[in-house]
């Protein structure tokens, strides 16, 4: 298995953070029982998720290492939880082993203001990796995230350490809570034309309105995303 080694560290306390002209802050709510029970639903839905679909992510495991024989199938690399943690996070591999190096020359092609990147021709994504991609089934993995607790089924989906390093102090809210699998963006037509103030606002609203009527509602939205082929 690959592992991408990334330094990150929060904001020192006392240091400042450059707010200028930040739109108003989210107040965000404590939510102790929903997120009790929202925490067993995960555990009981990643352990049946992993049972029923054993059989087919092995076959995509397979699938994965012809595609790319040089390169573990299963691509692991860090990931920003729940207030900065920082976590080991799971994909099925869909990008050429040698992806992360690559970056720094297709910076000037983003596509997406801010601190993420998208690309939607991007040179980096295997030939069964955009099938993956296009269906979500590199996702799959993180249900073992799910199970260890690292994520949840529905909330924000986690930043790469090189993101939060520019985020801001308005940026930061979005780690308020336990990130998911699936969320407000994921469910988005044409997703990745979105930019990157507009998905931080999805967040925010995200986190303002969670519930667990809120949550169903994405996850039954997010079925018809996988089955409309409109993933990454």
């Amino acid at each position: 298995m690959d592992v991408e080694k990334n330094s990150f560290a929060l904001p020192s306390e006392g240091a400042t953070v450059q707010s200028d002209a930040l739109p108003q802050m989210t107040y965000i709510e404590e939510k102790p029982i929903y997120s009790f029970f929202k925490r067993c639903f995960d555990v009981i839905a990643s352990i049946l998720g992993i049972i029923v679909l054993f059989i087919p992510m092995l076959i995509v495991l397979i699938l994965v290492k012809i595609d790319c024989p040089s390169a573990s199938p299963i691509y692991i690399q860090d990931r920003i939880g729940k207030n900065g943690k920082p976590f080991k996070f799971y994909k099925f591999r869909s990008m050429v082993p040698n992806a992360e190096n690559m970056l720094d020359t297709l910076l000037d092609k983003n596509e997406i203001e801010g601190p993420a990147f998208k690309m939607k021709d991007d040179p980096r994504i295997t030939r069964f990796g955009r099938i993956i991609r296009c269906t979500s089934i590199d996702e799959l993995p993180q249900l073992w995230n799910v199970l260890k607790g690292d994520m949840s089924l529905v909330g924000p989906r986690p930043p790469l350490p090189r993101e939060v390093a520019l985020y801001n102090e308005y940026h930061f809210q979005r780690l308020a809570v336990t990130p998911g699998i699936t969320c407000y963006w994921q469910v988005q037509p044409k997703r990745n034309s979105l930019s990157f103030e507009k998905w931080l606002e999805l967040d925010l609203q995200y986190i303002s309105k969670r519930s667990f009527l809120v949550d169903l509602e994405i996850l039954f939205k997010t079925v018809g995303a996988v089955c409309g082929l409109e993933g990454e």
